[in-house]
């Protein structure tokens, strides 16, 4: 690292104060009433960040309460069946993150006699648990100086110390951990971590940062050479892959099919209703296609009906526009899987299993069809 870096992470004893003060007497004043933070359980904060991961705040406050109310312990965690667990995490989108709080249950329970680890490393070695979400666990539950990291404090130390290089590179990253330990006090890091992260999230956002609300504008170097609008440096932009889909409603005596995604497959460990990429043009071609994708993805053979709705939908870097069909049973077994299942399952059932998204809006209108039409 050049000298030149290393002098914007150094705030002198006076500014390190000042920070330190202005933001906790903000913070007090100024936190959000959110559910995760009535209760000091470590359990409860293990599960608030990984559902803070990637998710808005406004998103997870049902999703948190509705899990905690369900499985109020890491005993009780460790002891349902994924299925409970990914049916509690429906809609909530990044299904792995459900399927390694899981797996971290079980090691907790096993490992660690049910106690989630205070060290730092022993978090570390948890399924799905990096070193951000480690440092806000024991932090924020424990006490422990340790530094966080995430997106709204990226943001706010780049623009505390006007760093202009690329913080998504090692170079950066390195950086920003130095100065989110070195700001650190030797009281109060729990709600110091959290003030840092909700003044990220209200005040110092990412295009309209409200610069004349900040309690720590005095210390900040980017404001002082009126650079906040350019830090930290944007993103690229990302670019779209667009792809054409299918998924098919295949109805048999008041049952539909659904198939559970495979381990190497989009959505794994969740059901759906059997989906792939289309290809061919035109309405014969495409008929074609889908019955005998249908077939050799399940092993049922259906007559494909109307289109039901077209979706367009997005997951990760892909642009989808999924076309909806109603199909009938003609013949055929389920085939068996090895790595997941497929079965029918009666339309008042659909409820029980966890589908993604698109697949229960699917679900949603396929039961109201059912209400609407006898036909079907």
């Amino acid at each position: 690292m050049s000298a030149a870096t290393d002098r914007t992470t150094r705030f002198t004893p006076a500014q390190k104060q000042q920070l330190r003060r202005r933001l906790l007497a903000w913070y007090e004043s100024h936190a959000r009433d959110l559910p995760w933070r009535r209760s000091s359980d470590p359990y409860q904060v293990w599960i608030s960040e990984v559902m803070l991961q990637q998710t808005q705040v406004a998103t997870v406050r049902d999703y948190f309460e509705r899990f905690i109310r369900k499985l109020p312990t890491v005993e009780r965690l460790a002891a349902a069946d994924e299925q409970d667990v990914l049916r509690l995490w429906e809609g909530l989108g990044y299904y792995r993150r459900a399927r390694q709080l899981h797996a971290a249950a079980r090691q907790i329970v096993s490992q660690h006699n049910g106690e989630l680890p205070e060290d730092v490393e022993a978090l570390k070695s948890l399924p799905g648990i990096g070193r951000y979400t480690a440092g806000a666990i024991a932090s924020i539950a424990f006490g422990r100086r340790a530094p966080i990291l995430e997106a709204n404090t990226i943001r706010l130390l780049s623009r505390l110390i006007a760093y202009r290089g690329d913080v998504t590179k090692s170079e950066g990253q390195r950086l920003l951990w130095q100065v989110a330990e070195e700001i650190l006090p030797r009281e109060n890091v729990a709600r110091f971590n959290q003030a840092l992260m909700e003044l990220g999230s209200l005040v110092c956002t990412p295009s309209e940062p409200h610069c004349d609300e900040c309690p720590v504008r005095p210390v900040c170097a980017a404001n002082s050479a009126n650079l906040q609008h350019v830090i930290p440096r944007a993103k690229p932009k990302q670019t779209f892959t667009q792809l054409h889909e299918a998924a098919v409603v295949v109805r048999k005596n008041g049952s539909v099919l659904l198939r559970q995604c495979g381990p190497s497959e989009r959505w794994a460990g969740l059901w759906d209703f059997p989906r792939f990429a289309v290809e061919g043009e035109g309405p014969l071609f495409a008929q074609q296609e889908i019955v005998a994708k249908v077939r050799d993805q399940t092993g049922v053979t259906c007559a494909l009906g109307t289109l039901l709705k077209t979706l367009k939908h997005g997951v990760t870097r892909y642009r989808i526009i999924l076309d909806c069909y109603r199909a009938e049973f003609v013949g055929g077994r389920v085939k068996p899987r090895s790595d997941a299942g497929i079965c029918w399952v009666a339309l008042p059932q659909l409820g029980d299993y966890p589908l993604n998204a698109t697949g229960r809006r699917i679900a949603s209108f396929t039961e109201l069809a059912r209400v609407q039409s006898t036909d079907y």
